[in-house]
């Protein structure tokens, strides 16, 4: 499934409704031209997101469910010339706005399912992903696809511009204890799918948990 940059924004579809890749490209089609416009401000929190990964000059990185592309040129600037960035996403209206706004400068852009990537075992350093988890419609197999793409240690970033919390008041819902995302929960699912959970951070300002391939 897709996970798109914004998904701490109210105006999302219910996690019930992105359960189906029709119904995902359905929401985020017609608000695709307006999207950069709309969520102006993240630009930097993507950035310091993008800096938790540590890659290096060389390295092989994913965004998965790219959206418009907004993380495509912080990952771009971390790896360099020599190394590879693409960008995956479900909502082709996501990727050409993502090469309107010349993101595609920065990354080879891929329409692709991010539950059945177009690529080798092992063939990336990392995988930076926003918005993502709450879209897959089956949770561990997402994230066993994006283990089976990484080396043994590469890194996996999931984040969110605002923390779990701030996302539950501005939709003025209550943070419910079977959410993915809350550690208890996320941190299992990551061992099963292949990865270490090595950092957690869940307040207002980010929500980020960076977690390890095992090998």
């Amino acid at each position: 499934m897709t996970g798109h940059r914004d998904d701490h924004h109210a105006d999302r579809p219910a996690d019930h409704h992105a359960d189906r890749p029709h119904e995902v490209r359905a929401f985020f089609a017609p608000r695709a031209a307006g999207w950069d416009a709309k969520f102006p401000d993240d630009g930097p929190a993507y950035a310091a997101g993008v800096a938790e990964l540590g890659l290096q000059e060389g390295d092989r990185v994913l965004d998965a469910g790219c959206g418009t592309g907004r993380a495509l040129p912080a990952l771009r600037e971390a790896v360099g010339t020599r190394g590879t960035v693409l960008g995956a996403d479900l909502t082709p209206e996501m990727l050409a706005e993502a090469v309107r706004a010349g993101r595609d400068r920065c990354a080879a852009l891929l329409l692709a399912d991010v539950t059945r990537l177009p690529l080798a075992d092992a063939a990336l350093d990392a995988v930076f992903a926003a918005g993502l988890v709450s879209h897959l419609p089956d949770s561990a197999g997402g994230l066993t696809e994006l283990a089976r793409t990484i080396r043994p240690g590469g890194r996996l970033a999931l984040f969110h511009p605002i923390g779990r919390a701030a996302l539950a008041a501005r939709k003025g819902r209550p943070i419910t204890p079977d959410d993915l995302r809350a550690e208890p929960n996320l941190r299992p699912l990551l061992a099963e799918c292949g990865w270490e959970l090595v950092r957690y951070e869940d307040r207002d300002a980010r929500y980020l948990a960076v977690a390890v391939r095992r090998g």
